[in-house]
């Protein structure tokens, strides 16, 4: 079952973020309000606008959300893969599991170590420019 919902969902994703798609839905909106005055505007024709776009909505935030789990699960097996494989620190493979206070400890600890990588490229740069 699971994996029939991942193709069917991979699928409406692929098509839902087409342009023909969006066209389409557009179509669709402009025919409907055109249509408001050989219906009087009445609240059925209302209803009709109202219950179809919430009903597709409510079932493609289930569709996009496991479209994007996927995704998102796929790119970090690749960016644990190439911690893996190159001089990375492993401590990073997993992080993602980290509660929020964690992971702002190890983001500015990050940005603190990027700082002293500029601040010593900058350094070099400088040198280098005195030098020639």
């Amino acid at each position: 079952m699971s994996k029939f919902f991942s193709k069917f969902a991979t699928n409406i994703a692929d098509r839902s973020g087409k342009p023909g798609t969006f066209v389409l839905a557009v179509v669709i909106v402009i025919v409907w309000a055109v249509s408001g005055p050989f219906f009087s505007y009445s609240e059925t024709w209302q209803l009709v606008i109202n219950t179809s776009t919430t009903i597709i909505t409510f079932l493609m935030v289930f569709i996009l959300q496991n479209s994007q789990n996927r995704d998102g699960k796929a790119l970090q097996a690749k960016l644990d893969e190439l911690i893996l494989t190159s001089q990375a620190q492993n401590k990073f493979i997993g992080i993602e599991k980290l509660d929020e206070e964690e992971l702002r400890k190890m983001s500015k600890a990050l940005a603190e170590k990027a700082e002293c990588v500029a601040d010593v490229a900058d350094e070099k740069a400088e040198n280098r420019e005195e030098t020639a």
